[in-house]
């Protein structure tokens, strides 16, 4: 067996390894609770700016929920309510695109009919800079409250005058989706 001499003490070896395994436990436990602090204040920061930009990101998605309350109820008149004048649809279908004016999409989605329509959204991703902004969402399309197709929508709004505006829209359109 060896001897070690630890402050004045003689010790083993099997000995000085304990009392080192809990100098090492202790500082482990240290470094641990500090990562803790440090990351408990990031997720409060995190917190406090996205509870910051929750807002501006619900002013974003306001246009888009307009635009969809205007299809349900099937008012051409409600659905360019948010719609930047001008402005254009492309609609990816079969892996061909249509395209279309805000104007032509208003008049068609607007027309009277017996069928109820809803367009949903969901985890939209929201990305502002200034005054533009962009939304990607995975979709769903209801007629008569089942699911007709489904894909992803991209919006790109303008803030004019203080208000976000639809610009353009473009989406992807299948009939193989996954009823949620």
């Amino acid at each position: 067996m060896s001897w070690i001499i630890l402050s004045g003490q003689r010790q083993t070896e099997g000995h000085r390894l304990s009392i080192e395994s809990g100098a090492m436990k202790i500082s482990r436990q240290l470094r641990l609770v500090s990562s803790l602090a440090g990351a408990t204040a990031a997720g409060f920061l995190a917190c406090s700016l996205l509870q910051a930009a929750t807002s501006e990101e619900q002013a974003v998605l306001a246009p888009v929920k307009a635009m969809f309350d205007g299809m349900a109820k099937r008012d051409a008149a409600a659905i360019k309510e948010p719609l930047l004048p001008g402005g254009t649809m492309v609609l990816m279908r079969d892996g061909k695109p249509t395209q279309m004016t805000f104007e032509a999409f208003a008049e068609r989605v607007g027309r009277p009919g017996t069928t109820q329509i809803e367009e949903r959204i969901h985890d939209p991703l929201v990305r502002i800079d200034n005054d533009l902004a962009v939304v990607w969402a995975p979709f769903e399309f209801l007629i008569d409250g089942k699911v007709d197709h489904c894909g992803t929508d991209l919006f790109n709004l303008v803030r004019k005058d203080g208000k976000w505006l639809i610009a353009s829209v473009a989406d992807t359109g299948r009939k193989d989706c996954q009823v949620k």
